[in-house]
């Protein structure tokens, strides 16, 4: 059994749907995750907004306004009298359950049971659309079976025992349609996955069911080598190690979310990107493999701020990285990067909201100095130590760009650098040209 999952753009309106269904049919069994149309959970978050404030008649306005949207979609959808009143069924009794929270009290709680909306109304439109096909197609509710433990991460165990219970329901079907990003926390509530979204849906779906693969269908092609917006001449990269492809969407590539191929990593299921625009294309296959000598791409990330700490009472006294980190983990606040010397550490942050207050507390260790609008270009591939000669390469190709922070040996993967934002588009041409052409 395979597991595919199609974002918000690719069942964006009806004809996407249309295409998808092409996509899916024929072959072995599969589940197919699917999003909200596009545009719709931003829409839904407005609702809510307005919830919030009070102003049911805003509220009212902009439902009524989604709601013909999707009549429209249901009437280009569908071929028969039968499917389209089907259709216009789920799109109003949905929308009228929207309506109900205009006239009570409206918390985060009412807000996660409105987003989830999207994903119910898309997959039963694509079910019904099957069916109208022909193709032995059913619903396999997400909130009967995705379920997320009292740290709000995902419970593997539960989603497996109950998942296979839903299953065993329709064993004849040839597609499970089921909703991405929506499930139920710990107290049953209807909650959401927040990281990842529908791409952890269809991880955790892969790993609980040992699917052959898991396909992640968007309308890019796949991972590139280094930014196409930026960089003459990219290419797509046909082949990642699990490792690899975290550390490129972590530092840039939007494709993916460094978090949603974690339980297919440790399951050994492959992860593979399609593109629904080039669906003949091989895409981007993830997986455990390493290929070996190689190094395969480049990323970067915007909106970087550097923090130097300098201080010479600190000079071989231990604690002193103990009590910067506390400071960072006080504020919430990540780091990506880290140098350390004898007298200082300086740290990258993506983070600034509590920049101010991390300042403060960090000038009574030393001297604090801070540099903004900072780039990391990260470099990945096998990068092992013992692979003389990338380093250089590498290093090579960075010989006319100012380099504050260099990060390599925290992982097997990349090599990172922190620039000036100002310097990206050289930084990033100049690693493509040495590195790939």
């Amino acid at each position: 059994m395979k597991v595919l999952k199609f974002g918000g753009t690719s069942v964006g309106s009806a004809q996407r749907m249309k295409e998808v269904a092409k996509l899916i049919t024929g072959g072995e069994k599969k589940i197919v995750v699917l999003s909200a149309m596009s545009g719709t959970t931003n829409t839904l978050v407005e609702i809510s907004d307005y919830l919030y404030k009070k102003n049911p008649d805003g509220a009212n306005e902009i439902i009524n306004k989604l709601e013909a949207k999707y009549k429209r979609h249901v009437d280009e959808l569908y071929a028969t009298i039968e499917y389209k009143q089907k259709g216009l069924e789920i799109v109003k009794s949905h929308f009228d359950y929207i309506r109900t929270f205009t006239k009570d009290l409206f918390t985060l709680f009412e807000e996660k049971v409105v987003l989830a909306q999207g994903e119910l109304i898309s997959t039963a439109m694509v079910n019904y659309y099957l069916q109208e096909c022909g193709v032995g197609s059913v619903l396999l509710p997400a909130l009967e079976f995705m379920r997320t433990d009292k740290n709000a991460e995902p419970d593997p165990i539960y989603i497996k025992d109950k998942i296979q219970v839903q299953l065993e329901l329709s064993p004849d079907a040839e597609i499970y349609i089921t909703q991405g990003f929506i499930c139920r926390n710990a107290y049953g509530e209807i909650d959401n996955l927040q990281r990842g979204g529908s791409d952890y849906t269809a991880s955790l779906i892969g790993t609980a069911v040992n699917a052959s693969e898991i396909q992640i269908w968007t309308d890019i092609d796949g991972m590139h080598n280094n930014d196409p917006r930026i960089v003459d001449k990219t290419v797509p990269v046909r082949q990642l190690h699990f490792e690899e492809a975290a550390e490129l969407a972590y530092f840039g590539a939007k494709i993916l979310h460094p978090t949603c191929v974690q339980p297919a990593k440790y399951a050994n299921i492959p992860v593979r990107l399609l593109n629904t625009m080039a669906p003949t294309a091989p895409g981007t296959m993830i997986s455990n493999d390493t290929e070996k000598d190689k190094i395969k791409a480049v990323a970067a990330k915007d909106n970087i701020t550097a923090i130097k700490i300098k201080s010479s009472r600190m000079l071989l006294a231990h604690g002193f990285l103990r009590k910067v980190f506390e400071i960072f983990e006080s504020y919430q606040t990540s780091i990506d990067m880290i140098c350390t010397s004898e007298v200082g550490v300086s740290v990258s942050i993506d983070n600034t909201r509590h920049l101010n207050e991390i300042l403060d507390d960090l000038k009574k260790y030393g001297t604090v100095t801070i540099d903004s609008n900072m780039c990391i270009v990260c470099v990945v591939g096998d990068l092992e130590w013992e692979n003389v000669g990338f380093e250089a390469k590498v290093i090579q190709a960075m010989k006319d760009i100012p380099i504050r922070m260099i990060s390599y040996g925290g992982s097997n993967y990349n090599i990172s650098f922190l620039i000036r934002e100002c310097d990206k588009k050289a930084a990033l041409q100049s690693l493509s040209d040495i590195l790939f052409n």
